[in-house]
């Protein structure tokens, strides 16, 4: 039976709630070139979304596991490029990128190029326990790929399977380099080895990992321990005892408030050396601040470079390691492979953890921090192999297609597009847009506001993302060009005349 309009509206409010809770030059060619062939020339809407295929499959699924968080299922066959497919046949400009982490969009032709490969098939249907059976070719592998775009100073990279466990082994990684310190060059000691086994000192040690307010690092318990987003993460797990610092929360328009800014960077810095001290002081040593270079679940938050210049300083004068989260920032979405590249740090970070855009999870982190003994950064498999070697693909296309330039001129068509839209639509919009490439947001003026501009968009075939309390967030691919972007703020115009909530 069909749902009403009211609680078709509803739903999808319920699964917001669940899911919260070669010719031309360079320049040129990604704006007038075709990047993705057969690509749709704009959404086609057929029914409601989700649709009745997609309501009923959610049904059954519902039957063997919780659903409550599904928006609709899915056709990624015949999803092409910016346009996802549902079960209904709804084609739908997909701004979201299935959490972000699609580089190249649906069914990219050099994607599909990698897995034809019979060399390249192998990898797909042989996954080893990488730890200790890599395939030959791996240092090869991961030169072209993960290498050939690592920060500046990182040499060094371990694979995992998803952004959490990247976070929890350089947390891990942290770890061991505080201890070694402490140790001054001492080998382990019998107790050590035997008192870490039923988790007591001075095997298993008092160390702590700083974290901010609004963050969010993943779900594993040292990841949610260090995340401060939402409530619905967090509730019912134990947590460690670790230092909490606020994250910078700033005036918009920035130009209007640069005083007040300055002073809320002040604020936030002299909490973080706050928490140095009374760790420290307390034998629960930092060992590590994991921050990401834009909080993205927790509301699309930006800080100053000039907040994350000093924020290094102060690590560094405390004796601990800088972890970046990338697993959201990373991959080129703001212009650059790594978001913190556009912050002029002093000196090289001491951890960049990816995951999403980049298709394979794991860190970058400096030689100091290289493991003394095996085992230490292990599970079975450590990533993917067919993955690395989608995202040597990745990184060729990019570079051939131009693609980061790309993102900077359709980051842009957004930018001024969002605020033009902010400022015609007060009533709507907040004037907060703010955004880094095309990693963009902006809020409404309520959450019920975002709830209802979230489902109108879809109903007019585009998805978006929710997050933090009233924030939509955009998260294109990176084949998405300025006529996509022209799309996209059309249709949430038509939408912001729409809204109906008071």
């Amino acid at each position: 039976m069909a749902l009403s309009k009211f609680n078709l509206f509803h739903y999808q409010l319920n699964a917001v709630s669940c899911f919260l809770n070669r010719q031309l030059p360079k320049s040129a060619r990604c704006l007038s070139t075709v990047l993705v062939p057969g690509e749709a020339s704009g959404p086609s809407v057929k029914t409601t979304v989700p649709g009745p295929k997609s309501r009923q499959m959610i049904a059954d699924l519902d039957k063997i596991q919780f659903a409550g968080s599904v928006f609709y299922f899915t056709d990624y066959k015949n999803s092409l490029g910016n346009y996802v497919v549902d079960a209904d046949g709804n084609s739908i400009l997909d701004v979201f990128s299935q959490i972000s982490s699609l580089p190249l969009g649906y069914n990219h032709p050099d994607m599909h190029k990698v897995v034809q490969d019979p060399d390249n098939q192998i990898a797909f249907i042989n996954r080893p326990a990488l730890g200790i059976f890599p395939a030959q070719g791996w240092p090869e592998k991961l030169t072209n790929s993960l290498l050939s775009v690592a920060p500046k100073g990182h040499t060094q990279v371990n694979t995992m399977a998803c952004g959490s466990c990247s976070n929890e082994n350089a947390f891990k990684a942290a770890f061991m380099w505080y201890r070694n310190k402490q140790r001054g060059g001492a080998s382990i000691s019998d107790e050590e080895n035997s008192s870490c086994l039923v988790n007591r000192a001075p095997g298993s040690t008092p160390f702590t990992i700083m974290s901010f307010k609004g963050s969010f690092h993943g779900q594993t318990l040292g990841c949610l321990t260090t995340t401060h987003s939402r409530s619905i993460f967090k509730l019912d797990f134990p947590a460690l005892d670790w230092p909490i610092a606020s994250f910078p929360r700033y005036k918009y328009p920035l130009e209007d408030h640069v005083k007040e800014n300055e002073a809320e960077d002040r604020r936030c810095l002299a909490e973080v050396e706050e928490q140095f001290e009374i760790y420290n002081k307390a034998g629960k040593f930092v060992a590590g601040v994991v921050v990401e270079p834009i909080q993205a679940e927790g509301g699309d938050v930006h800080a100053s470079p000039e907040f994350f210049q000093q924020l290094q300083r102060i690590i560094k004068k405390n004796g601990a390691a800088l972890i970046l989260d990338e697993v959201q920032t990373g991959g080129g979405a703001t212009g650059k492979y790594w978001c913190h590249e556009h912050f002029n740090l002093p000196d090289p970070a001491d951890f960049v953890t990816f995951s999403k855009k980049m298709l394979t999870g794991g860190f970058y982190s400096l030689p100091e921090f290289r493991p003394q003994q095996g085992l230490k950064i292990f599970n079975t498999w450590m990533g993917d192999p067919s993955k690395v070697l989608l995202l040597e693909k990745v990184v060729q296309v990019v570079k051939r297609d131009n693609l980061l330039k790309l993102v900077e001129l359709s980051g842009k068509k957004l930018m001024d597009g969002l605020k033009d839209l902010s400022n015609r639509f007060p009533q709507h919009m907040k004037n907060n847009v703010r955004g880094i490439g095309t990693f963009c947001a902006f809020d409404l003026t309520s959450p019920q506001k975002r709830d209802e501009a979230f489902f109108r968009l879809q109903q007019h075939g585009v998805q978006s993302g929710p997050c933090g309390e009233q924030t939509i967030r955009l998260r294109p691919f990176l084949v998405f060009q300025p006529k996509h972007a022209d799309i996209f703020l059309d249709v949430l115009e038509k939408v912001l005349k729409e809204i109906q909530t008071p």
